[in-house]
């Protein structure tokens, strides 16, 4: 497949991430007596990663730069799209910040910078441990978009409240473009956690698992990469 149709799917992944897990939380979550909750925003994210991860690709670190230009495209895509439903109701105000991830006064529950930096450190660690244990050569096929879906299932269900959740630098910037001011802000945060997160990740798989036959997966892709030597 090539790189233009990767970075599509990608694109088509991402935008699918955002919209689902982003507007489950704006569009659903309170609705009056049928609203969704905690668990049924943190279901709605875990649903979708089955899907980004079969229109995805496989991929090498030359590729990187277009993966993240098309991640970040999809979410700001999606973020427009959600914006433009989201005020089709009287009353909306995007002051609401369109579920953009943020600490402080920003933090669904009030939590500080600290423990949002820990937080989503952790999160996006024990993410990254599951996408590449569950991509794995040696580990049984087919199963990977499950044990990933229901992984960031439960790092939502824990991290809604203190940050909206990212571990996802692209599912950040796009509602925080969108939103503006405070949420460009603070997005800095959800750049730097998930990067210092997932490269902890990558260096302790190499170190339990070994190189000569672990694979390398983007969190928007489906197939396992041989490691290269």
């Amino acid at each position: 497949m090539s790189l233009s149709k990767r970075a599509l799917a990608e694109f088509i992944g991402t935008f699918w991430l955002v919209l689902g897990g982003c507007g489950s939380a704006v569009l659903a979550a309170a609705f009056p007596h049928m609203g969704i909750g905690f668990l049924g925003v943190a279901l709605a994210v875990g649903l979708t990663v089955p899907f980004g991860l079969m229109v995805g690709g496989r991929f090498k670190g030359s590729d990187l730069p277009a993966y993240v230009i098309a991640q970040v495209l999809g979410a700001i895509v999606a973020a427009l799209v959600l914006y433009v439903i989201a005020s089709g109701k009287a009353g909306f105000d995007l002051s609401g910040g369109l579920a953009a991830n943020g600490y402080g006064d920003h933090s669904p529950g009030g939590y500080s910078l600290g423990s949002g930096l820990l937080t989503e450190v952790v999160m996006t660690f024990m993410f990254l441990m599951v996408i590449l244990g569950a991509t794995d050569a040696r580990a049984p096929q087919g199963f990977a978009p499950i044990a990933i879906g229901f992984c960031l299932t439960l790092i939502h269900l824990i991290s809604i409240p203190v940050t909206n959740t990212s571990v996802n630098p692209a599912r950040s910037t796009g509602p925080a473009v969108i939103v503006g001011g405070w949420a460009l802000a603070q997005l800095w945060l959800f750049w730097v956690a998930p990067l210092i997160g997932a490269g902890l990740a990558g260096m302790a798989y190499r170190v339990f698992a070994g190189e000569d036959k672990s694979a390398a997966l983007s969190p928007g892709s489906p197939a396992p990469l041989k490691a290269s030597h």
